[in-house]
């Protein structure tokens, strides 16, 4: 796979995963316990020998270069190849912000034109799964196709939220739908293709420049189709988009399961991340933990149930946790109950509070396509007071302080936010 360049498009705004992609880029967005949802991409890459990896990068990229560094747990801190970060610039020239995946590509073309490859592997930096990419890659050459889409199937009731593709009997593309109401066909685009280089460069050039095609899905895709020998390649294992709070949410649970389609614990197809030395989880004599993952460095005296513990987390006495996200080194204080929430770092969490409390589904008012699936978020380093009740599909804003609650009953679909100059992100 030496003749292959990996461009990750992880620069893109998601408000959808509201406030958890607020200070951070989607792609740094925390998963599964310890990992950042990158680190799949990236691990797929060091799976199927690809050592030339492209991270493009736009919205809040300091976390995300902080993590990925220089890409040693990934095999890509190399001399040659490696991993290296294309972030938007501005010169004398038109150069501007991404305007789309296809646009990201077009505005680091001089980068492609430089690497001495075949093939330019496009990958999306904020989806889980994990795939060997050099299988797909294999079946491009045999096929001697100008363009390759992985597609997976989905359930026919969301394929609204899919690019659609439909296959002829050789497998060759013979329709795309961006989007659709209704398709007869269930494969989803997974937003990852492999183009010749030259290809690449000239659907670029005349989509991209002079047309104005920003996208591969809504603007490139369907435009080559029957120009080009675009081929599908199925993809038949575990795939999610986690674009949503809903789906985020869904896929960290997924992992519980008592077998989960998603197996981290199979060493063939290994996740890798950064490794921070913590010690191991601690459990005190009250503990009870049921049916979840619970990360080193964690502290549990309570009781967790269908949950996701990451480190440093610490469970005081009497606390319980259900069905639950909690990213590190976030403090749930005695007696406080969190029920189906997504808790973000360095959270404190005080004595007697109640995070997702009662039934009542009522949508965000603020976020109402973003919350309303019943799942409370709290932002990063928000400090709850003590019995405080915040009800479902509620937001409690980055940074938060005791001093920004006004009452003590934060109903369902109401929003807390600080009345504080936000902090630089980190």
């Amino acid at each position: 796979m030496n003749r292959v360049l990996a461009m990750v498009l992880a620069g893109g705004a998601s408000e959808r995963l509201s406030i958890l992609s607020a200070e951070r880029a989607k792609p740094a967005v925390p998963f599964g316990g310890k990992y950042r949802i990158i680190d799949f991409t990236l691990s797929n890459c060091a799976s199927s020998g690809i050592c030339n990896v492209a991270v493009l990068t736009q919205f809040n990229p300091r976390s995300l270069a902080q993590h990925i560094g220089v890409g040693r747990p990934w095999d890509l801190d190399r001399t040659t190849g490696g991993v290296v970060l294309l972030q938007p610039f501005l010169s004398r020239s038109t150069r501007d912000w991404y305007k789309g995946t296809a646009d990201a590509v077009y505005q680091n073309l001089y980068y492609v034109e430089d690497q001495k490859v075949d093939e330019v592997l496009i990958l999306s930096g904020d989806h889980i799964y994990t795939m060997r990419y050099d299988h797909m890659i294999n079946a491009h050459r045999s096929r001697q196709a100008d363009v390759t889409v992985a597609v997976t199937e989905v359930p026919l009731p969301e394929v609204s939220r899919f690019g659609i593709i439909t296959l002829d009997h050789n497998e060759r593309v013979i329709s795309f739908q961006e989007k659709p109401r209704s398709a007869k066909s269930n494969l989803a685009s997974m937003g990852v293709y492999v183009f010749d280089k030259s290809v690449l460069i000239n659907c670029l050039e005349e989509y991209a420049q002079g047309k104005g095609g920003h996208d591969f899905g809504q603007d490139i895709l369907p435009e080559i189709i029957g120009k080009h020998k675009v081929y599908g390649y199925r993809f038949r294992g575990y795939w999610r988009d986690v674009g949503t709070i809903q789906s985020y949410w869904q896929a960290n649970m997924d992992l519980i399961a008592d077998l989960p389609d998603l197996n981290l614990y199979d060493t063939s197809a290994e996740v890798r991340t950064v490794h921070r030395d913590r010690p191991p989880a601690k459990l005190g004599p009250n503990a009870q933990i049921t049916k979840s993952l619970v990360s080193n460095g964690a502290i549990i005296n309570g009781r967790v149930e269908r949950s996701i513990i990451f480190p440093g987390v610490f469970v005081e006495d009497g606390a319980v946790i259900i069905d639950s996200i909690i990213f590190d080194d976030t403090t749930v204080g005695e007696g406080a109950t969190v029920d189906k929430s997504i808790v973000d770092k360095q959270v404190w969490i005080s004595n007697g509070s109640q995070v997702g409390h009662g039934d009542d589904l009522t949508p965000n008012k603020e976020e109402i396509d973003n919350l309303n699936s019943g799942i409370t978020v709290v932002g990063k380093g928000a400090k709850i007071p003590s019995g405080v009740k915040i009800g479902r599909n509620c937001k409690i804003g980055c940074w938060v302080d005791r001093v920004d609650f006004s009452s003590k009953d934060i109903p369902s679909g109401e929003s807390v936010a600080s009345k504080r100059p936000r902090r630089h992100p980190l």
